[in-house]
């Protein structure tokens, strides 16, 4: 029998004041530097609730013309998504992010990273990025998919 010869995978739990026997556990393989703001791996046992891709509308059917402010209502209704299915915040294990204009993004990593605190905390679920052509919504910048497990 051999033996692989890629990283070896570790699993760290969730900081103690978070953590339960049931919460996401993040896997960091062994020496991989740590990524900012997400996680490469989660680990997750329980029920599975999912989004479709959401965007910024605010609850009258509008959407922000600013980037940051569509994502921060994009984040807010993934959040409202999520309480409809008995799921937090720190339950995510994956965000999928669509952006049309990724430089828009990485201009905006400062306070991307403060609304996304201010929405979700400190929880980092594991991330995809991708620049897209355009998204079904002419006025969209962003599109979100999100990914939760509910411990049982």
């Amino acid at each position: 029998m051999s033996t692989p010869n890629g990283p070896t995978l570790a699993v760290l739990p969730a900081a103690k004041s978070e953590a339960s026997p049931a919460s996401p556990q993040t896997l960091q393989p062994s020496g991989w530097p740590a990524p900012k703001g997400y996680a490469n791996g989660i680990a997750a046992d329980g029920r599975l609730v999912v989004t479709g891709g959401v965007i910024g509308w605010d609850p009258q059917g509008h959407l922000p013309a600013d980037f940051v402010a569509q994502v921060r209502q994009t984040l807010s209704n993934i959040s409202a998504i999520l309480a409809e299915g008995d799921a937090r915040p720190e339950h995510l294990v994956r965000l999928t992010w669509y952006v049309v204009d990724m430089e828009e993004y990485l201009a905006n990593l400062k306070t991307l990273g403060q609304a996304y605190r201010d929405i979700f905390g400190p929880h980092y679920p594991a991330m995809a990025l991708v620049q897209v052509v355009r998204l079904v919504e002419k006025a969209a910048r962003v599109e979100i998919e999100a990914t939760a497990v509910v411990p049982r």
